[in-house]
């Protein structure tokens, strides 16, 4: 067959090459063969990784783009196949992540009638992606799929599931290539605004003598970190972030407050109570920064920019939106910013830095911090930080310093167990010369754990340090501190032999039980050319503070167990602060 007289799923594989797609990630399967074969005889410029599960191949996709911005491929089968891949896509839609997903479908004949293996994952799917394709004909694929890249990728970036009927994928296609797209009601717009509203901006700056910045994901997703300092040091106002957006602001700058909400810095979460401006440049403001919705920032005016109006007063209203992408924005806005006069204000910051450091306990064990810790020390905070969801994600956050975007990679809004292993996997494909490393506890390590055997196949070289508490520790610091220690649930009793586990799979296996060993074990593991797993023997029974407790503000932010609190909440106003207090009531080092 020539180029253009080349069947369906030969079609397919020639238009993601086409459209730039570099990597794919799956699992073959009775409707994907001819997706399969295709791949077989016409791949030329993509690389095709075998994974172990579908939900991998999600999540190896998500942690490719978030390391490279650009998307690579699912191709995985019907039914049960294209189900597994359904968190994933969760994973990489509320994080504005683009991917393009293929699923292999029954035969057209066959759709509706509870064919084997068929499911109606382009309805399952349509509420988290931002289209879904069901292709009739195979003369269609070439303009789908240079469709679905620009979705994907384009505007708010996110997720496109394309659905692929086997016997489409042996259809006889008619066409080339190149193909027009039609996508009428899809204009999205880097300046969804007018200059009334920069000038609106610029006035409300001009009069702030408090002004706080949050950075989110989307200013780093725009690549808006010179703007974004830019404006900081002009204005001379400190810059909060959310999750997803450490590293947009370097952690290691004067006016750099860390993180907010609700294991966010005492400092932050301070700063923002008492803040008379607050702007937030790409951030989703949602629960697990705001505290309380209708207490947040109640008396600063407040700023919201964002590419996605549909953000704009979901919990919070702002008195100024500007619907936009944030690097264009800030240009526009920039040449109209004056030095602020926030001396005070500054003072003000650094006395809460002083009266609230980030700490840890050194005693009684070993503590995970102190391994985050020192990895930031011996990677000269230059490694790119993978996490799966729980404590240790807080952990990392809190001490893990990025001066970087794009640095940081973690399942923000879907909060996914089992992120972190995949994820890794596909940052490691997508920046195979740098320093990936991935933080996972035991329970979500558990939930994916199978992709060692993709981590060792092709020899990346991953550092893998496992929290390994025997908890479900997030779960179990709730039941202790708002349950009345009723734990349900959260003992992983059985845990296998994680360092005999890695050799299985034959991954370079290290066990770490005593805080004297960690440059040593974290060396030797930095210093091997392939995959690593520590499993690091920590204490059982820790918790992560600071914290905002659940339905309270941000100024009822606390530094340690309520029923063992020894001062008044980090947020109270001329009243003493449990400064210094942290988990096992020792005095901690300095952020």
């Amino acid at each position: 067959m020539s180029e253009n007289h080349t069947n369906g799923a030969e079609t397919l594989i020639r238009s993601l090459e086409h459209a730039g797609i570099k990597l794919a990630f799956g699992i073959p399967g009775g409707s994907a063969i001819p997706i399969y074969d295709a791949l077989y005889k016409v791949r030329r410029k993509m690389k095709f990784v075998l994974v172990r599960h579908e939900q991998g191949a999600a999540h190896e996709a998500d942690g490719y783009a978030r390391a490279t911005g650009k998307p690579a491929a699912v191709l995985v089968t019907s039914g049960p196949g294209a189900t597994n891949t359904v968190t994933g896509i969760m994973t990489a839609y509320m994080d504005s992540v683009p991917m393009i997903v293929i699923t292999g479908q029954s035969a057209r004949g066959m759709l509706g009638k509870d064919a084997f293996q068929e499911a109606d994952v382009f309805n399952l799917t349509m509420p988290i992606v931002k289209h879904s394709y069901l292709v009739r004909s195979a003369n269609d694929i070439p303009r789908i799929v240079r469709e679905a890249y620009h979705i994907a990728t384009t505007g708010r970036p996110g997720p496109v599931l394309i659905d692929v009927p086997k016997d489409v994928g042996t259809e006889l296609c008619e066409v080339g290539l190149e193909a027009d797209m039609n996508l009428p009601g899809y204009h999205p717009e880097p300046k969804g605004y007018t200059p009334e509203t920069i000038r609106q901006i610029a006035d409300a700056l001009a009069h702030s003598r408090r002004p706080v910045i949050i950075a989110g994901h989307g200013a780093a997703i725009s690549r808006a970190e010179q703007e974004l300092r830019q404006l900081a040091e002009t204005l001379q106002a400190p810059v909060t972030s959310t999750l997803l957006g450490k590293g947009v602001f370097p952690d290691s700058h004067r006016l750099s407050l860390q993180g907010l909400g609700m294991h966010g810095t005492a400092f932050a979460n301070r700063a923002v109570v008492e803040c008379d401006l607050m702007i937030s440049v790409g951030a989703r403001l949602d629960d697990r920064i705001l505290g309380v919705a209708s207490q947040f920032c109640k008396n600063a005016v407040k700023i919201h920019i964002d590419i996605d109006a549909a953000e704009f007063g979901k919990l919070v209203k702002p008195d100024i939106r500007c619907r936009g992408d944030a690097k264009t924005v800030l240009q526009d806005l920039l040449p109209l910013v004056k030095k602020g006069d926030t001396a005070d204000w500054i003072k003000r910051i650094e006395g809460f830095k002083k009266k609230w450091p980030m700490g840890y306990s050194r005693k009684g064990g070993l503590h995970p911090p102190q391994i985050i810790d020192a990895l930031n020390h011996l990677t000269d905070g230059k490694a790119i930080m993978v996490t799966d969801v729980g404590q240790h994600q807080m952990w990392a956050w809190q001490f893990y310093h990025c001066d970087n975007p794009w640095q940081f990679i973690s399942s923000g809004g879907a909060g996914t167990m089992g992120f972190g292993l995949p994820a890794a996997i596909g940052a490691q494909f997508g920046r195979p010369g740098e320093l990936v490393v991935a933080i996972v506890g035991d329970g979500g390590f558990q939930m994916t754990m199978s992709e060692l055997a993709t981590a060792a196949i092709h020899k990346l070289p991953v550092k893998i340090i496992l929290m390994n508490n025997h908890y479900m520790g997030m779960v179990r610091q709730w039941q202790d501190m708002f349950y009345d220690e009723r734990y349900s649930g959260v003992d992983l009793e059985g845990n296998p032999d994680f360092v005999a586990l890695a050799k299985a799979y034959g991954i370079l296996g290290l066990n770490l039980k005593r805080a004297a060993d960690i440059p040593k074990v974290l060396q030797k593991a930095l210093a091997h050319p392939g995959p690593v797993l520590v499993n690091a023997e920590v204490v059982h029974h820790e918790e992560v503070f600071p914290m905002v407790p659940p339905g309270k503000p941000l100024e009822e932010t606390v530094m340690e167990h309520p029923r063992r609190r020894r001062g008044r909440p980090a947020g109270r106003p001329g009243k003493p602060a449990a400064a210094g207090k942290k988990t096992g009531g020792a005095q901690g080092r300095k952020s």
